[in-house]
């Protein structure tokens, strides 16, 4: 009798652990035996609380459920970051939740329009993990002007020739277009490409481009020197600081770019400039003006004089 109740007891243990084995892989196991690795993108939008349903929407996990429950069991919430990844629907939920969480291929790298190279390589350098070789590296295949401004998916393993490579080819292939138009007008390419990093540097916002362009343009047929200041910030800058306020004397600094001293164009690009402002160099507005500067809440002043520059001056800067 005994013996009898012993082997019940033993299948009851039995199909118990078999219900509960069956439960967790109905929640946590993988949704495909033997399945393919595929590449996944996970946009610089896109929050966890969005791409969880769409992961089980697509088949990569079996229940939104069980895969929260893991990146909170693992303290992973919040921590599935923009990128590209590679998964398999052979994955189980705690494999999927650790290759979304740390084991990303690729990253997502934002350029602002007007950095210049040294700025975009300390960008990719902190979002790429990069040691400084690679920085390095990126910087001796770098040509200032030419990175193209934009938002980039790079792979990990990229060196750094090969992202400088890839901005300028984006850049070539951005600007075909407007390098044909500003050649209609008698424009060569490197002064197209370095008086739209003075106009980018210069300008508070894309619509007075147009403007801040006719101005440069008139005081270069006047054979004025053009007086700006970021070229001595870019003649100035350093790690840390690479556009420094204009103290007094350094008007005065010995540099090719220094507008102040030296008339005409600088001799290369300050920074990497984007469509608009290279559009504007090409359709500048027909304008008088050979004066501007900008209030403490970033609106442009304009002038046809010095004698009005001055009062523009008094009225918005001191």
């Amino acid at each position: 009798m005994n013996k009898k109740i012993t082997i019940i007891a033993g299948t009851i243990i039995v199909v118990t652990i078999s219900i509960a084995v069956f439960a967790y892989q109905r929640q946590f196991g993988a949704p495909q035996k033997g399945a393919e690795k595929e590449r996944i993108v996970v946009n610089l939008t896109t929050t966890e609380a969005e791409l969880i349903p769409k992961l089980k929407e697509q088949g990569y996990v079996k229940s939104e459920r069980a895969l929260n429950f893991v990146l909170k069991v693992k303290g992973w919430q919040g921590k599935i970051e923009p990128g590209g990844y590679i998964v398999s629907k052979s994955m189980n939920a705690w494999q999927l939740a650790d290759t979304l969480v740390n084991r990303p291929y690729q990253k997502w790298i934002v350029i602002p329009e007007g950095l210049r190279a040294a700025e975009i390589a300390e960008k990719l350098q902190k979002g790429l993990g990069w040691k400084d070789t690679a920085k390095e590296e990126f910087l001796a295949e770098a040509q200032e002007g030419y990175l193209f401004p934009d938002t980039y998916l790079l792979d990990l393993d990229f060196t750094g020739a090969d992202v400088a490579k890839r901005m300028k080819s984006q850049f070539n292939e951005k600007t075909a277009n407007l390098f044909k138009a500003a050649a209609e007008k008698n424009i060569r390419n490197d002064t197209l490409i370095v008086l739209a990093s003075l106009i980018q540097r210069e300008s508070a916002n894309e619509e007075e481009m147009p403007t801040i362009a006719g101005v440069i343009w008139n005081r270069w047929l006047k054979d004025m020197p053009f007086q700006i200041d970021a070229t001595i910030q870019y003649a100035l800058g350093e790690p840390g600081n690479w556009w420094p306020v204009i103290k007094p004397e350094d008007y005065e600094l010995d540099s090719s770019y220094n507008t102040y001293v030296h008339k005409g164009r600088p001799p290369f690009p300050i920074c990497n400039p984007g469509l608009a402002a290279i559009d504007a160099v090409i359709n500048s507005e027909d304008n008088e003006y050979l004066y501007y500067l900008h209030d403490s809440e970033g609106q442009i002043h304009l002038a046809t004089t010095y004698e009005e520059h001055l009062e523009n001056i008094k009225e918005y800067l001191k």
